[in-house]
Parts: C-alpha cells; sequence; structure tokens
C-alpha cells in the first residue's frame, strides 16, 4: 500500500495533459477530423472578402481602359457564393464541436464520477470530499466552456491565421517578413510564459476545491456551528478560503495579461512596418495599390487572431488546469480493485452459496503514515450463522476490522477469506449482493423510507415493503409516519431522529438478505423505546445468518453467540459472555463493570 493515497498533480506541459486526455476520452477523437476539416473550409472564407478588395481594385476600378464594372460585379458574385459556403461549413463546424464536446465531456463525468465510487475508503479520506466533488463538477464545466467556446475561438483563429499568412506570402514575402519579424519575438516570449500560467491557473483550480470543501462543510455542519457558536471562526476561515482564491485568480490573471500587452505591442508594430515598407514598394511599382490594400485587410486578419488568442489564453490554461485535475483522479489506480476487471487472473470467483464462515489468517493493517499496526496478528475463524460481537475501547481497532472484513480496505499483510474464498479474489458483484454493512450513521438518500430501503432490493412492490417491516416489527412505527412508507426523510435523513434512520438503514439491510451482515453498532445514541424496536429488529435481520456486530453497547455482546475482545490492535479474548464476564480483571471484565456504571 502507498504511503501517499492523496490525488498527485502532475507538472507537465498542456500538449502533455492533452494527449492524456484524447487518450482517456475516445470520443472527442472520434468526431475531431470531421471538425477540422470544416473548420478549415471555412477558415478560406475570410480571406474572400481581402481577395475580392484586391481583384476589384487592380481588375475592376484600375482595369486598362477604365473601370470593368462587370468584372466588379462577377467578383462580387463569386464571393458572396464563397462566403454561402464557407458559412453552412462554419455552422457544420460548430455544431459538430458542440455535440463532440458535450457527449466527451459527459462521458469524462461520468467516468471520473465511477472512478471516484472505486476509490477506497483510505482514497476517499485523503482528499478532501469537497475537492473530490469540484473534479467531476466545476472542473469539468470549466473544460466544456473553453472547449465550446474558447475553444471555437482558437480553432477558427488558428485558421485564420495559418490562411491569412499564406495569402500574405503570395502577395508579398517582404512584407510578411515584417509581419512576422514583429510576432515571432512575441510568441516565444508568451512561451515562455505559458509554464508559468499554466501553474498559476491549476493553483486556481486546486484553492477552488478548497473553497468549495470549507463550504460544504461549513453547511453540513451548520448545526454543530450554531451550538457551539462557532459562527464567528467559521466565518474567518470561509473568509481565508475565499481570499485564497481571489488571490490565486488575481496572479494568474496579471500574468495572462503580460501576454495580452505582448501581443498588442506586436499588432502596432507589424502595422506600422507595413506602412512604411509598402508604401515603399508601391512606389517602386512591386506592389499594386490593389494588392497593398487586401495586403492591410490581410494583417488585420493575422493581427486579430494573435489578440484574441492571448485574451483565449487564460481560459484555456484554466481548462487545462482543470482538465489536468480530472485525469489525475482518472489515473490514480484504486488500491481496493475489482478482481472481475483482472482478465490475467480470471476475472474473479463469486462467493460459495449459503452463510458464509469468516477466517482471518495472520491479518495486520497500518493506516498511511502511522507508526503502528492498527491491527495486528488476527488470527480467527467464525463458523457461518454465527451471531458475533466485536468489543473494545474506542480505538482498539474494532471498525478497521468491519472495514477489512467488507473489503472496503486491504490489509497490509495477511489474508481475510469469506467461505475459504480469499477476498482479493471475490468480484464486486459477488461480494456486494452477499455482503451488507450497517454504518452507525444509518446514512439515508433525499428520498422516501420506501425508496430508500428499495435502495437495496429496487423491485420490491409496497406489498413487499410492507410485510418487510411487519417481519421486523416495525410495522407501527411506519403507521405512526405523516405519510407512511412515503414520508421524506430529507437530506441524509435529518427529517428523521438518529434511532429512526438506523431502523430504516436495517430495514434496507433486512431486504437485501444478505449472506453476511456487519453492523457497526446499531442501538449506540437512541432512546430507550427506539432501542426496543430497534432490537427487536435486529434478532430479526441477524437471524439463521451469520452477523459480526461493531458493539458499542455490551447490551450487544450479551445477546451474541460468540464476543471476540480486541485490546491495543490485537484479539486478547474470545468466548461466550457469560464466561468472559466471570473474571472480573480481564479486558472484557473491565469492559462489562465501566459499561454497568456509565447506565447506573
Amino acid at each position: 500500500m502507498t504511503a501517499t493515497l492523496g490525488v498527485q498533480e502532475r507538472d507537465e506541459t498542456i500538449l502533455q495533459t492533452m494527449r492524456r486526455g484524447l487518450a482517456l476520452s475516445p470520443e472527442l477523437r472520434a468526431g475531431l477530423a470531421g471538425t477540422l476539416a470544416f473548420a478549415l473550409v471555412s477558415m478560406a472564407g475570410r480571406v474572400a472578402v481581402p481577395v475580392a478588395i484586391q481583384q476589384g481594385i487592380d481588375r475592376g476600378l484600375r482595369a486598362e481602359g477604365g473601370p470593368d464594372v462587370g468584372m466588379v460585379g462577377l467578383i462580387v458574385v463569386l464571393t458572396m457564393a464563397t462566403l454561402t459556403v464557407t458559412t453552412a461549413c462554419g455552422y457544420a463546424m460548430m455544431v459538430r464541436l458542440f455535440t463532440v464536446t458535450e457527449t466527451a465531456l459527459a462521458a469524462v463525468r461520468v467516468r471520473a464520477f465511477r472512478h471516484v465510487h472505486d476509490l477506497s475508503m483510505l482514497h476517499q479520506q485523503a482528499e478532501r470530499r469537497g475537492s473530490l466533488v469540484s473534479r467531476v463538477t466545476s472542473d469539468v464545466d470549466v473544460i466544456t466552456q473553453f472547449l465550446q467556446f474558447g475553444g471555437v475561438i482558437l480553432l477558427v483563429s488558428f485558421g485564420q491565421l495559418t490562411v491569412a499568412l499564406v495569402v500574405m506570402a503570395v502577395y508579398s514575402w517582404q512584407l510578411t517578413l515584417v509581419v512576422l519579424g514583429a510576432f515571432v519575438p512575441a510568441a516565444l516570449l508568451i512561451r515562455i510564459f505559458q509554464r508559468r500560467l499554466a501553474r498559476a491557473y491549476g493553483a486556481v483550480r486546486k484553492r477552488l476545491g478548497e473553497m468549495l470543501a470549507v463550504i460544504g462543510e461549513s453547511i453540513v455542519g451548520a448545526e454543530v456551528i450554531r451550538a457551539y457558536g462557532v459562527a464567528a471562526r467559521t466565518s474567518v476561515r470561509l473568509d481565508t478560503s475565499i481570499d485564497a482564491h481571489r488571490l490565486a485568480q488575481q496572479r494568474a490573471i496579471r500574468t495572462s495579461v503580460f501576454s495580452f500587452s505582448t501581443g498588442e505591442l506586436a499588432a502596432g508594430v507589424a502595422l506600422a512596418g507595413v506602412v512604411l515598407l509598402g508604401v515603399r514598394l508601391g512606389a517602386d511599382g512591386t506592389l499594386t495599390v490593389g494588392q497593398f490594400t487586401a495586403f492591410l485587410f490581410l494583417v488585420t486578419l493575422f493581427i486579430q487572431p494573435v489578440q484574441i488568442f492571448t485574451e483565449v489564453l487564460n481560459e484555456a490554461q484554466n481548462a487545462v488546469a482543470g482538465y489536468r485535475r480530472v485525469l489525475d483522479v482518472l489515473d490514480l489506480e484504486p488500491d481496493v480493485a475489482d478482481p472481475a476487471l483482472d482478465a490475467a487472473n480470471g476475472h474473479g470467483q463469486s462467493l460459495p452459496s449459503g452463510p458464509l464462515d469468516v477466517t482471518f489468517a495472520g491479518v495486520g493493517f497500518r493506516y498511511p503514515g502511522s507508526a503502528t499496526e492498527a491491527l495486528a496478528d488476527i488470527d480467527l475463524e467464525i463458523p457461518a450463522k454465527t451471531r458475533v460481537a466485536v468489543v473494545g475501547e474506542t480505538g482498539s481497532g474494532k471498525t478497521t476490522f468491519a472495514k477489512l472484513l467488507t473489503r472496503l480496505m486491504d490489509p497490509t499483510r495477511g489474508q481475510v477469506r469469506l467461505g475459504d474464498v480469499p477476498l482479493p479474489e471475490v468480484r464486486f458483484d459477488s461480494l456486494r449482493s452477499r455482503v451488507v454493512m450497517v454504518p452507525q450513521d444509518g446514512f439515508l438518500f433525499d428520498a422516501s423510507v420506501a425508496d430508500n430501503v428499495r435502495f437495496a432490493r429496487p423491485t420490491l412492490t409496497d406489498a413487499d415493503l410492507s410485510l418487510a417491516f411487519a417481519e421486523l416489527g416495525l410495522s407501527d412505527w411506519v403507521e405512526s409516519l405523516p405519510d407512511g412508507m412515503d414520508a421524506k426523510v430529507g437530506e441524509r435523513g435529518e427529517a428523521l431522529s438518529v434511532g429512526e434512520r438506523q431502523l430504516v438503514a436495517l430495514a434496507r439491510a433486512y431486504v437485501a438478505d444478505p449472506d453476511l451482515l456487519v453492523l457497526d453498532e446499531a442501538t449506540s445514541a437512541v432512546d430507550p423505546a427506539t432501542e426496543v424496536r430497534l432490537q427487536r429488529a435486529l434478532d430479526a435481520v441477524t437471524r439463521g445468518r451469520t452477523t459480526v456486530a461493531i458493539a458499542h453497547r455490551l447490551s450487544t455482546a450479551e445477546a451474541a453467540d460468540e464476543v471476540i475482545v480486541v485490546d491495543q490492535s490485537r484479539v486478547v479474548q474470545r468466548g461466550r459472555h457469560a464466561d468472559l464476564v466471570a473474571d472480573p480483571d480481564s479486558v472484557y471484565g473491565k469492559l462489562h463493570a465501566s459499561w454497568l456504571e456509565q447506565t447506573r
């Protein structure tokens, strides 16, 4: 296991980022060739007007024998036809570009979202949740905006620049060299600042993620903030994160303004040089009036993309910084991988049918950066259909035990087996359908009670749900809700009490019908009446299946078939409650005495 699990951001060029992006976004490559073809035809229309002006002056207005109105009319008709075709191609280019980018970036967003869910708990805990959310939302948004607007501008500008340069060279290579002489040094200077600008906008995207994380925590934790009267401190924290984002944005803008100013200076020098040399070439007869006039139009067409490029450069760097952050997430290899994706090892195994036994063989686990193991030398077997309570002081390793058992994390040494199959070899679809963990907080989605229970089995009818609640002894509680099973639970289940959220979570686990149930103490922090309901529901949920309960209340241990005592990362006792409590000087005996003292 790596010591550093957070998303590592790379220092790379725009080209390297785009190569990575195209490799991971085949949808972008699919429509790129056709879009570029339309763009090239569209760009040809940009020089139609300067060429028409040159031809109209030299072959129409200044024709031998006087102005040729017929030639001018023909030039106007041909120009209009050319502009009609190129405008149609421009429309087709933009439609294709919008369609391709929306399709590609929607796929990137979905891929990034699913990849975040594939990361282990350690990976997710190493990266602030707000930052991960920003990578899937705002970072992808800024890429979309750039590709659909800034990207169109850059694509059109590049084509216009190229076509204008070619036609300029045809009219006068001398004047073309003057223009290039003014812009090449500016381009080199802008290139030097490009990496600095990339770093600046990388910092902007990072500060944005941090700001969203702080804002999200402040909103979710509003009740705690009010309860402890720390609104002022929270405001300072918010102000600090917002100000850090503002300063990062200002630093990036200052760098981009330098690039824009450099382009403006080069444009002024180029125009002055063209006028000075153009007049001289015209006087020598090297350049006609029409060619000189057309060249001035072409210089404008050449300068415009350069100026636009410097303006759009900051948007491009912002988008590339966002793209880089999204790609860094997609490049992150999950440390807990689904063996179904590993063709070399046969795509994994399914768990054997029926109740599951559990084996820990020499298991040890160390959190990244920790000097000591959270669990050490765990060797035990739990027979199928046994109800086991895991007890111990806070920080003894109980929750780590549950996470290893459900493969939310993998041990750093040793092996966990279910039904004698090593967990790393079990396909996730088999593991998640046969093993269910009910966390202590009983997280609920912002939907109805029925929808939250159906989350485990979407095919359940209302009659099935009513039967499930009846079998759990919860029918009276459901009927007491304002809308029964259709009662809304609110965001994170906040419309219900802690105990009621746990009742819904237990019902969800019950209809999932797992063969191994892992409970992170479902009866903690509830009132006595709700605890009676919970205990009755627990008896129904755990009946006939292997159950491992992380017990904070020793009443759970009293009802278990067997108790496993964890102390200082090791299993120190194991047996029935009655046998363990008989020794008052043992770890369990002291825990039980302390618990009795607290319940009096």
